[in-house]
């Protein structure tokens, strides 16, 4: 079972190297569920998802500077998101911002899209289209050909009749960001046996890796009682076969320092964010923890025999 597997990932936990990360120019909110860190110009950036902790699904989307260590610094100066949850993309010489927005209807939550926004200037990105209704997760990456590969992540009680697991992931291949679409997205081929019964979970960050193969860094949750619990994970995956290979947790709430959490529930979530670039054979991963923080740890690549 998952759960044993992640009771025995948290005996060998040894969290010495990992911090949590201070954000500047948004005294009073918490910001949480950031992309990974991403260089312009010799600068380094964030974008993060900020939000009063007594609120829920009514956050926006802010870009952060890097101006110490694990300090970040709100840019003034660049266009915030109607967004929760992002994650950025290098797609066709463009960054690409996901994220989720929440539409309400008469006070009430009614739906969510995932977004999509592109353009060469981090600070000043342009929507360009959306997923379809009630998706999140879905990620893109370009691939050794130049095809771009994007993974989608259908939920719901259908998908629990369908397949037993209240998530799955699915896969297919676009030629160029253009042809993204809800069609194109709702019609990706599952990938199968990802998660167990009434588990769910998705991709945050995916990576080309040697022989066409395909580095995913994900988030798998399930259920402990009231609690939901959150773990960052990692998998390769092979488009030619649609298998996948070396799947593994990476990091889990107690791999990162203690904080409040946002809700009761969520003690012990770890939303995956996603790592760096290796040096050394290790990685910097970075996960939002319990829906009010963002936490970094370092850990050996869990991609080191798969790299180009």
């Amino acid at each position: 079972m998952f759960q044993q597997e992640k009771e025995k990932f948290e005996l060998n936990i040894n969290n010495d190297n990992s911090s949590v990360l201070k954000f500047l120019g948004v005294d009073g909110w918490d910001v949480y569920n950031t992309s990974v860190p991403i260089e312009q110009e010799g600068r380094l950036y964030m974008f993060g998802r900020v939000e009063k902790r007594d609120e829920w699904a009514r956050s926006h989307v802010c870009l952060f500077e890097n101006v110490g260590p694990d300090t970040w610094k709100k840019c003034e100066d660049a266009v915030e998101y109607p967004l929760e949850d992002p994650c950025v993309m290098h797609i066709d010489d463009k960054y690409v911002l996901c994220g989720t927005h929440v539409l309400y209807h008469c006070g009430e939550l009614e739906c969510f899209y995932a977004y999509f926004y592109a353009g060469k200037d981090l600070k000043h990105l342009h929507m360009f289209t959306h997923g379809p209704k009630d998706m999140k997760d879905i990620r893109m990456v370009q691939m050794n050909d130049g095809k771009i590969g994007v993974f989608s992540r259908p939920r719901g009680e259908h998908i629990r009749a369908k397949y037993g697991s209240e998530s799955v992931v699915g896969f297919t291949v676009i030629d160029k960001l253009s042809d993204l679409s809800d069609d194109v997205i709702q019609n990706a081929k599952v990938i199968q046996d990802l998660f167990a019964k009434d588990e769910w979970g998705g991709c945050n960050q995916c990576i080309a890796l040697k022989d066409g193969l395909i580095g995913v860094i994900g988030h798998q949750c399930y259920l402990d009682g009231e609690i939901q619990v959150y773990t960052n994970i990692s998998f390769v995956f092979d488009p030619q076969t649609f298998k996948i290979n070396d799947k593994k947790i990476i990091g889990v709430r107690k791999s990162y320092p203690e904080t409040p959490a946002k809700k009761s529930f969520l003690t012990d979530c770890a939303f995956t964010s996603g790592i760096t670039e290796p040096v050394g054979g290790r990685v910097e991963l970075y996960s939002g923890i319990s829906d009010a923080y963002e936490g970094k740890t370092n850990i050996e690549d869990p991609f080191i025999n798969y790299r180009i």
